[in-house]
């Protein structure tokens, strides 16, 4: 093939992957900002500080399983680093070049791309050691994964032992050409024997496959990652960025119910004045979350920020004493529901059409949201900051304020406390009557 027409066809491929991945990311995008504003803008060198840990440190990540850890963090390291290499595949793509920076950087290139090959192994082999500890031993966080989520952690990782061994031969068939000047490099090297005695014209049909292969499925992959639970990558800087720097017990009050305590505590208010007039093209305020549009728009990104790794579900006390709840599960369920909203607004133009179907009931039931002890266990454990506790609290507020829908021990306390000013059934003029019989 005319290296002109290669050059072509690199672009058109180039141009129809960036569309189709900015049109899925514009639908995510839009499906996040159906939730309710929250301010997420504040402290904002803490927040730079907070996302250069978390995210790019990985801090989370090496804190107790230290060999899934360390191998997520080689990948990882791969990734961002391997990309210099890939931008230079994308320049040479574009203008016909091969090689761009090899001339100009000498043997700071030579260098570079050795590291960038070590890395490729490393990538190789913690690939391996996850699919091993998928599919074989099967770590006892992944056991509930099923079906497509169980597929999805499998495809990855195929696609990026793809990815690096394409890297690896179309430098070994590089180091056989006569022509090529860059190189020989340590690892592809090592694989360059394999190929001696192979024809100049096999040579460049091995190396244009392989650099085919690998700058192809890059672009695949992009186009995957919307779909995938790995679109976190993307998610996970952002994510981290505008996670909650309160401390994790703090909890958020609903404004309306507060207004009314302050108005009851102000001594100069009138508890006979009428209340405001309501908007009648203003739909009431919902307390707490029934459906996806019901939560804030943070919390929509967090779940599409979610890894699926399950170290929420294993950190979880109700989760390990045998309760149905699941903190992975709450998020990928919020995902699923908001996917399914975002497809219903799709297919009528813009505008949701009322398809019967909530969160709460539809995906994620009663029993588990009550299973949760609030502890934060699942919020300490998340490597992206990711807070499922929010959604479980919003969601139980709906089923308290808006249908009474709490177990009987629950009503008696509130009763209790809204009659009494304390969770105990008797009189606050009776409630120092234990120090009677000291």
């Amino acid at each position: 093939m005319h290296f002109g027409i290669q050059n072509i066809l690199f672009i058109i491929a180039l141009a129809v992957a960036g569309f189709v991945f900015a049109r899925k990311f514009g639908n995510i995008w839009r499906n996040i900002k159906l939730g309710k504003e929250v301010n997420r803008t504040d402290r904002k060198a803490e927040r730079w500080s907070v996302m250069g840990r978390v995210a790019l440190g990985q801090t989370k990540m090496v804190k107790r399983r230290y060999v899934a850890g360390f191998f997520h963090v080689v990948i990882y390291a791969g990734f961002l680093l391997i990309n210099i290499e890939v931008l230079e595949i994308l320049i040479d793509g574009i203008f016909g070049t091969h090689r761009l920076f090899a001339a100009p950087l000498g043997g700071l290139y030579t260098a570079a791309i050795n590291f960038f090959e070590i890395l490729a192994v490393l990538v190789i082999v913690s690939c391996l050691v996850f699919l091993w500890r998928r599919n074989v031993v099967v770590v006892d966080r992944f056991k509930a994964l099923t079906g497509w989520a169980k597929r999805d952690g499998n495809n990855i990782l195929i696609i990026e032992l793809v990815l690096m061994v394409a890297l690896l031969v179309m430098g070994a068939a590089e180091a056989n050409m006569a022509e090529v000047k860059a190189g020989p490099f340590l690892i592809s090297g090592l694989i360059a024997p394999a190929f001696e005695g192979v024809s100049q014209a096999n040579l460049h049909l091995i190396e244009r496959t392989a650099w085919w292969l690998h700058i192809l499925g890059i672009l695949a992959f992009l186009n995957y990652l919307p779909y995938s639970k790995h679109f976190h990558i993307i998610m996970a800087f952002p994510n981290v960025w505008y996670s909650k720097l309160e401390p994790k017990g703090q909890f958020s009050n609903n404004e309306t119910v507060k207004k009314e305590v302050e108005l009851m505590m102000d001594p100069a208010a009138d508890p006979y004045a009428a209340p405001a007039e309501a908007d009648p093209d203003t739909p009431p305020e919902r307390f707490g979350a029934k459906d996806v549009t019901d939560l804030n728009w943070v919390q929509l990104m967090n779940a599409y920020a979610c890894t699926e790794c399950g170290r929420c579900t294993a950190s979880c006390p109700a989760h390990i004493t045998g309760k149905k709840l699941s903190p992975r599960k709450i998020m990928m369920d919020t995902r699923d529901r908001l996917e399914e909203v975002g497809k219903n607004i799709n297919a009528n133009k813009g505008t949701f059409v009322d398809d019967g179907k909530s969160l709460l009931g539809d995906y994620t039931t009663a029993e588990e949201l009550w299973a949760c002890t609030t502890c934060n266990a699942c919020t300490e454990a998340c490597p992206v900051n990711i807070d499922p506790l929010s959604i479980i609290m919003d969601m139980r507020r709906y089923m308290v304020m808006e249908e009474s829908n709490a177990s009987q021990q629950v009503n008696m306390m509130m009763t209790n406390v809204e009659n009494n000013g304390a969770p105990w059934a008797y009189a606050q003029a009776d409630r120092a009557n234990w120090t009677n019989e000291l």
